[in-house]
């Protein structure tokens, strides 16, 4: 956490500097700053602590539970996306993260569920195991990627992919490849979870995807 801390801090400063906005007196207090967060006692890590399992598909032995994060510092700017997806008694079957020097939120949001289950079946195939046998619940904190894939997309698809509008929804590719997905598996159902709401999957992916960007971002 100090670290991601000290990170943030330096894009700060590198900011401020590309703009000619860095006084001595912003300098000064950063350097303050950091060294206060440099003199904090280690915060203890929780990351290598198991998963519980998924109350989401308690008791569904067929179904897995697959969760996404994404997120992005500026809009646009750099971004990530994590995700892990488990069975019903809390055994990781997959997981991974992405990153992207300038995206969006949404973009990250999408892209998280797409690229996650286009790896989730090449790896279901590789035990294999048939995916079209097989049921996913998504679960994401964002309601733009549940709506859409819930509603909005049906719409979109019956007007030849336009908005009522007749303009072409934004991120298109994104979503037409996820609409695509729904082929690969027998079902595939999308819920919202609180995002920063104390979900330990969903907390999981955000600091993964957290980390993902703090690893990238000098």
């Amino acid at each position: 956490m100090k670290k991601k801390h000290l990170k943030s801090l330096t894009t700060i400063e590198n900011w401020l500097k590309k703009q000619d906005l860095l006084s001595d007196e912003a300098k000064s207090s950063i350097a303050i700053i950091k060294e206060a967060i440099s003199l904090a006692p280690e915060e203890e890590k929780d990351g290598n602590l198991p998963l519980p399992a998924p109350q989401e598909i308690s008791g569904e032995v067929n179904t897995l539970a697959f969760y996404s994060d994404g997120g992005c510092r500026g809009n646009p700017g750099p971004g990530a996306y994590a995700f892990v997806v488990q069975d019903h008694s809390g055994k990781i079957i997959t997981e991974g993260v992405g990153f992207d020097p300038e995206t969006t939120n949404n973009k990250m949001e999408l892209s998280g569920p797409l690229e996650g289950l286009s790896i989730l079946r090449t790896k279901l195939q590789s035990e294999g195991k048939e995916p079209l046998l097989t049921k996913i619940k998504v679960m994401t904190d964002s309601k733009y990627v549940v709506e859409g894939m819930k509603s909005w997309v049906a719409g979109w698809k019956g007007r030849g992919w336009k908005k009522a509008d007749g303009k072409a929804p934004e991120n298109l590719e994104l979503w037409q490849g996820l609409d695509r997905m729904r082929g690969n598996f027998l079902e595939i159902e999308w819920v919202w979870v609180k995002g920063h709401g104390g979900h330990p999957q969903n907390e999981y992916c955000d600091r993964k995807a957290n980390e993902a960007m703090d690893a990238h971002i000098i």
